[in-house]
């Protein structure tokens, strides 16, 4: 910031280059003492604030949220960045070429409009966020009053536990789907989970891979928190992994995309209605609620945020009472393979 200096008539002064005029632009206080140079300083702070708005609003609503992009590049997550990507290609691309000193709350609404046409309303709701975040930054004095289509609730109908148990079992891809489904994990952390990460039958969920923009991106870090968390491995899942190859080093060597599409035709091939990986941490999520395994444990096991988790500090994870909610959850799990395995063999 530029500073004032007082001249000899005991005026104050304070010069700023100007790029664009390409000279010093002056500004003057007669005011003594403090008051002259903090009022001098001011008109030079407000002098180039006032050039950034222009400059900003010069620029178009596609330019504002690439620059958007980029400053929020190394805070968010690769995930977030690439749905950010997308959202401005496929669902705001039509408002990218509208200088954005020229984008009225009408025209957002008329695409919004537009949008919910062909997308759905999680998509629009999505695209209209990112707009209002970008708009925050460079036209915070922008007035937004848009309807949005509300977020149908979807009742989702999923095979039994035992259907999905029967497919996967020998396959090979049970291990994966077992710690989805059996110990609640996300595709992320199942990509990043590894063998140093396992000790006396616990892994510590810390690492996770995801995909973003066809780049393996592994992170040293779970989505929140919360997700930050052991779990008491059951006996399947151990012999899963101490079969595996001595060099692997990860769990599963898979990408998300190869080890969805395996899953999808395994299911086709055993005749079991069709569900997405994630669908098999909801599963778990419902046997636990099936189960009566209380709030507390059922969250932390499942890395879910809530105001509960948040307050928690970790260091009783694995009390008596935890303990016996995951005996309860493997005793459920362990009769169905034993059922599975029985009929396997008959």
């Amino acid at each position: 910031m530029a500073k004032a200096v007082q001249l000899p008539s005991g005026s104050w002064r304070v010069r700023v280059y100007d790029k664009e005029l390409g000279k010093q632009v002056s500004f003057t206080s007669q005011l003594e003492g403090k008051a002259g140079k903090a009022e001098a300083e001011l008109m030079a702070r407000e002098y180039q604030l006032g050039k950034r708005q222009r400059a900003k609003k010069g620029k178009t609503v596609g330019e504002c949220i690439d620059e958007y992009i980029n400053l929020k590049e190394n805070i968010l997550s690769p995930t977030t960045i690439s749905s950010y990507r997308k959202d401005k290609k496929n669902n705001l691309s039509e408002l990218c070429g509208i200088p954005l000193n020229e984008l009225t709350s009408t025209d957002i609404q008329a695409h919004m409009n537009k949008l919910s046409l062909t997308k759905s309303a999680k998509t629009v709701r999505s695209a209209h966020g990112l707009l209002v975040s970008v708009l925050h930054v460079f036209a915070p004095d922008m007035r937004i009053t848009t309807t949005l289509p509300k977020v149908q609730k979807k009742i989702k109908q999923l095979p039994t536990v035992q259907e999905v148990m029967k497919a996967v079992i020998g396959s090979d891809i049970e291990l994966p789907c077992l710690l989805a489904m059996w110990c609640s994990l996300r595709m992320s952390e199942v990509r990043g989970a590894r063998k140093s990460d396992i000790k006396d039958g616990v892994l510590t969920i810390q690492n996770t891979i995801v995909t973003a923009d066809g780049e393996n991106i592994e992170k040293q870090e779970t989505k929140t928190i919360e997700s930050t968390r052991q779990i008491k491995l059951p006996e399947r899942i151990i012999s899963l992994i101490n079969a595996l190859p001595k060099e692997q080093v990860y769990l599963t060597t898979l990408s998300g995309q190869a080890l969805y599409k395996r899953f999808s035709r395994l299911l086709e091939a055993k005749g079991v209605q069709h569900m997405t990986f994630h669908d098999l941490r909801h599963m778990n999520a419902s046997v636990m609620l099936a189960l009566g395994i209380p709030d507390k444990y059922a969250m932390e096991r499942g890395g879910w945020s809530s105001p509960h988790v948040m307050k928690s500090v970790y260091q009783h994870t694995f009390t008596a009472e935890r303990q016996a909610a995951d005996d309860k959850i493997d005793d459920y799990f362990n009769d169905i393979l034993d059922t599975v395995l029985d009929t396997n063999t008959d």
